[in-house]
């Protein structure tokens, strides 16, 4: 939304993470905006008690791959919650609405299919501005919020099994 700043939370209502293990998938396509809300997602898992040998960083082409990264890390990684981070940007053709929906639907199904957390820090903006607004600029950065929803799903899981 437009009027939310993706980096407002009450961080009392965030779960202590530090017994947790966090994979993030991260595109490099552009990583001017990417790079930003990996920085962000981190920098907010820290916040929240993880430790750097326990974030696992692994970078992808682009947006497009990252549903397959994510499976990788599912499988051959420990983690709680896996992390996808990218920016798909409007362009001139209908590239933007088939990533998009690729993306969205190849995480919907890691969710499913791995019974993991895979959590969608995706920016699908009009334009490079709005990108940079969403990675760190006047609206927050999404790397943020998606590390406080990582941190919310891993715990959840770990509630629900125990």
């Amino acid at each position: 939304m437009a009027t939310a700043n993706l980096s407002d939370y009450d961080p009392s209502k965030v779960p202590d993470a530090s017994e947790m293990r966090f994979g993030i998938v991260v595109s490099d396509w552009n990583q001017e905006i990417t790079f930003s809300l990996l920085d962000g997602c981190v920098k907010t898992l820290k916040k929240h008690g993880v430790t750097d040998e326990d974030i696992v960083i692994k970078h992808v082409p682009g947006s497009f791959e990252l549903t397959l990264g994510a499976q990788l890390m599912a499988e051959n990684e420990d983690v709680d919650a896996i992390i996808c981070l990218g920016c798909v940007i409007q362009g001139e053709t209908p590239h933007f609405t088939y990533i998009c929906q690729s993306v969205s639907m190849g995480i919907t199904q890691l969710n499913i299919d791995y019974n993991i957390p895979v959590i969608f820090g995706v920016l699908t903006t009009n334009n490079i501005e709005q990108a940079r607004e969403r990675s760190g600029g006047k609206h927050g950065n999404k790397g943020d919020e998606a590390a406080v929803t990582a941190i919310k799903m891993a715990a959840l899981k770990r509630d629900m099994t125990e």
